[in-house]
C-alpha cells in the first residue's frame, strides 16, 4: 500500500478520503498492525488502481505503474 502510494504520490489522507475510510486504517495496514476487511481493502485498491497503480502477481508480487496507452 506505501509502496503503491509513492508511485502515484498519494498521501494516506487522499487515499482513506478516496476509499472512504478512516486515516486510521491505512496507518494500521501499513504498519502491520491490521488488515482492513476485504471491502475496505477493494476500495483501497480502486482508488490505487484509479490513480495509475498495477498490482502484480506471481514470482515477484508488487506494485508498478501501469503503462499509458497510446
Amino acid at each position: 500500500c506505501r509502496a503503491a502510494r509513492g508511485l502515484v504520490d498519494m498521501n494516506q489522507i487522499d487515499l482513506a478520503a478516496g476509499a472512504s475510510v478512516s486515516k486510521n486504517v491505512i496507518v494500521d495496514f501499513e504498519k502491520g498492525r491490521r488488515n482492513p476487511t476485504k471491502n475496505n481493502l477493494a476500495a483501497i485498491q480502486r482508488v490505487l488502481e484509479a490513480a495509475g497503480v498495477e498490482f502484480t502477481n506471481g514470482d515477484a508480487p508488487g506494485v508498478r505503474l501501469r503503462k499509458r496507452k497510446r
